[in-house]
């Protein structure tokens, strides 16, 4: 059974005129419903998370402030939102929505979370729109169990992937791939285990080539007992953010084929949503509906 994790939070209000489309988290499951690739039962509301897990990926300093509204005005800025204590309840219950996913993802296969992929957020800070990162809370929650011993993050939002290699530069249990625009933000890059870093207007084929051969060799090498993927489809070329070449069927195309890797290989994973920020609502619904189709269709 797909398992989703959707909370009416994570649609949040924002200032009139903020560029973050809050409403495609109100819009994509609808679209699922309607066209039947959901049904209720497909969805489950995460909750405000025990703090464990975040305190393992954040600095407990960090985790304070951020809960107390007590940034810095120079360290609030880079978040991009306006701090409020209904956000920070919202970044810790789309956490929830990932941890508990991982939970599905185990009985099932593959679960997913129609927000998070947090990951400009560091161990000691926020960035750009990300407070919590949600698949580094993740790891860490599935490195408690015992039958996880290594974990692969396979991050393909059109950004770097900046946060999560940052936590986990120390943790050899923890690969961290990302595969982002070379010109893109951040601009100061960190170093993820692997970086493969596009060219501006990379296209349908260049793209599509390279991850098909990465992922096997990876994947091969690293032999994760857990895989997170942050299925961003800001690739497109239509993206605000983004500076790729990528068509919706491009995106589609890489969406089958990592999640049908997976599959063969029998390796359990997650998925948050990650970034879409294309001028037209209706494109971002189709790039994101694509996902949870291709997962539907493949695990049930």
């Amino acid at each position: 059974m797909l398992k989703i994790a959707y909370h009416p939070i994570y649609q949040h209000p924002l200032p009139d005129g903020h560029r973050f489309p809050m409403e495609k988290y109100d819009l994509l499951p609808k679209q699922l419903l309607h066209e039947g690739t959901c049904e209720e039962f497909n969805f489950f509301s995460p909750e405000i998370p025990d703090d464990e897990f975040i305190y393992k990926a954040h600095t407990p300093s960090y985790v304070k402030n951020l809960y107390t509204l007590n940034i810095e005005r120079r360290e609030a800025r880079k978040i991009g939102f306006p701090l409020s204590e209904e956000l920070v309840k919202r970044e810790r219950i789309i956490a929830d929505g990932t941890l508990k996913a991982c939970d599905f993802a185990l009985d099932y296969g593959v679960a997913m979370n129609i927000a998070g992929g947090t990951h400009h957020a560091f161990s000691n800070r926020g960035e750009a729109f990300c407070m919590l990162n949600d698949q580094a809370i993740g790891a860490h929650y599935l490195l408690s169990k015992p039958s996880m011993n290594k974990i692969l993050v396979v991050d393909l939002d059109v950004h770097q992937g900046n946060g999560t290699a940052q936590i986990f530069q120390n943790n050899p249990q923890v690969f961290t791939f990302s595969m982002h625009g070379k010109s893109n933000y951040p601009f100061k890059k960190e170093k993820s285990d692997l970086d493969i870093a596009l060219n501006d207007n990379c296209g349908d084929e260049d793209y599509l080539s390279i991850l098909k051969e990465t992922l096997p060799k990876l994947i091969q090498q690293q032999k994760p007992d857990f895989i997170f993927y942050l299925s961003g489809v800001d690739i497109l070329a239509t993206d605000k953010l983004g500076r790729l070449g990528c068509s919706v069927h491009a995106c589609k195309k890489r969406d089958e084929y990592v999640i049908n890797t997976c599959f063969k290989m029998g390796i359990p994973m997650e998925i948050s949503m990650g970034g879409g920020y294309s001028p037209t609502i209706k494109t971002i619904i189709e790039a994101h509906a694509n996902t949870f189709r291709i997962a539907q269709d493949t695990y049930f």
